[in-house]
């Protein structure tokens, strides 16, 4: 998929004038220029009572490729499934943004942002499928360099969203960084740790600007 560069954004994301508050600005816009610009500089977008928020937690939810956890049901139940890149994305955010699911926040102009930068080949997707090929799990995010900013995922299957954050810390690499924004008990029994937003957007400096992974250069 081709990437498409991106036209700057009249907007700033400027650390330095962040709250000590996992909420740190309100309001911009979803162009895919300011959409790269936030996650460059540390901050994403979530809509809380149909205003547009930027978040940069205090305790950010990474996952380290190599740190991973894999335990040896879930190694059998990976090898259960057929991982695919991109071929689903439009279904996997449809099913993160399903109201019934606790906590639901994709609403149809967080929907639309990122189908459109996944046109432009910067939001990717992982599917799991069962045998018969049916999409069962999967997660959406956008790659900015060697930095895999994680958005959301969801499963129909057990382990079928750990499976498919397995498969993206295999494509990330040892080199890069999976961002989770948060982390929860799930996320950290597969190895996702909590770093202060000060380390987070240090580390981020240089991820942004390196070479992406192979698959989505």
């Amino acid at each position: 998929m081709t990437r498409t560069p991106l036209p700057p954004s009249p907007w700033m994301f400027d650390p330095d004038e962040w709250p000590d508050d996992d909420c740190v600005a309100g309001g911009a816009d979803l162009e895919p220029g300011t959409l790269l610009e936030a996650y460059r500089r540390g901050a994403f977008p979530m809509p809380h009572d149909r205003e547009l928020l930027w978040w940069s937690p205090m305790r950010r939810g990474v996952l380290v490729p190599d740190d991973i956890r894999v335990s040896r049901s879930l190694a059998r139940s990976v090898r259960r499934f057929t991982m695919t890149l991109d071929e689903s994305f439009e279904e996997v955010i449809d099913a993160c943004a399903d109201p019934s699911r606790p906590g639901a926040w994709i609403d149809s102009d967080i929907r639309a942002a990122y189908v459109r930068m996944h046109e432009l080949g910067w939001a990717h997707s992982v599917e799991t499928r069962a045998a018969d090929g049916t999409l069962v799990g999967g997660l959406y995010g956008l790659s900015i360099g060697a930095l895999f900013a994680g958005e959301s995922m969801f499963h129909r299957a057990t382990d079928a969203s750990k499976a498919a954050l397995v498969e993206l810390a295999r494509l990330v690499g040892a080199g890069g960084l999976i961002d989770t924004q948060w982390s929860t008990p799930h996320l950290a029994s597969l190895g996702v740790t909590e770093w202060p937003r000060e380390l987070y957007l240090e580390r981020i400096n240089d991820l942004v600007d390196a070479p992406p992974p192979a698959v989505w250069a």
